[in-house]
């Protein structure tokens, strides 16, 4: 009789703490569940908290994913023909542009890349004619995309990429070739050639078939 009083007495001792560990975790829930709340509310939200929150994990995920957006979109960089040497390399996207481009030259080098952007080659040799365009200030660099002027293109016998002209004020066209990477040095043999203070009188030649007086039509042969 006695032991079974022990017993008893025991399995009192042990239900009345796992009920009072029982109520205790309750209020400790509770409580935490209010700061959990009230924290949530708050507009700044450590990121140890959020980590350890299960109220914060969703709220985590989409900082992590608006984070990630913008780096891609702050690192994203230009197509390789869209870089710039600097004010001295002009895109041209049309005939009238090119031919504007030249008459403002006025007497100064000009040099014309006609590139495609589908063109392995172009892009090899176009950061070296990037640097040799900051290396001659002075120096026009006239970039023409061939898809977007096919037809000028074609009245200037352009055939294939990458190709060069060279133009000087009134002594219009002086030269015209293609040009790889590996053969880059006849560019630079080009601009030691041509890149030379000169006077020139008379008015601009034409462009080929192209005219730079009248920015529009082909020049008309005068009858003779």
């Amino acid at each position: 009789m006695a032991a079974i009083v022990r017993l008893l007495s025991c399995n009192s001792s042990l239900l009345s703490t796992s009920l009072n560990s029982l109520h205790q975790s309750q209020i400790l829930l509770k409580n935490n569940s209010k700061r959990v709340l009230s924290v949530a509310a708050d507009s700044c939200l450590s990121s140890d908290f959020i980590g350890n929150s299960r109220f914060g994990i969703s709220s985590r995920k989409e900082s992590l994913h608006f984070k990630i957006q913008a780096t891609i979109t702050e690192t994203e960089q230009p197509k390789w023909w869209e870089k710039n040497a600097g004010p001295n390399m002009i895109d041209i996207h049309s005939t009238h542009e090119f031919l504007n481009a030249l008459s403002e030259a006025g007497d100064k080098l000009v040099i014309v890349e006609f590139y495609g952007t589908w063109c392995a080659s172009c892009r090899a040799l176009f950061p070296k004619l990037c640097k040799t365009a900051q290396e001659n200030p002075e120096i026009i660099f006239l970039k023409v995309n061939f898809d977007e002027n096919k037809p000028m293109c074609k009245n200037l016998n352009v055939k294939v990429l990458p190709y060069f002209h060279f133009y000087r004020g009134a002594d219009g066209q002086l030269e015209s070739f293609s040009c790889s990477l590996a053969k880059f040095q006849k560019i630079k043999d080009a601009i030691k050639t041509h890149n030379t203070d000169r006077c020139s009188i008379g008015p601009n030649k034409g462009v080929g078939d192209l005219n730079l007086e009248t920015v529009s039509a082909p020049k008309k042969k005068q009858a003779e």
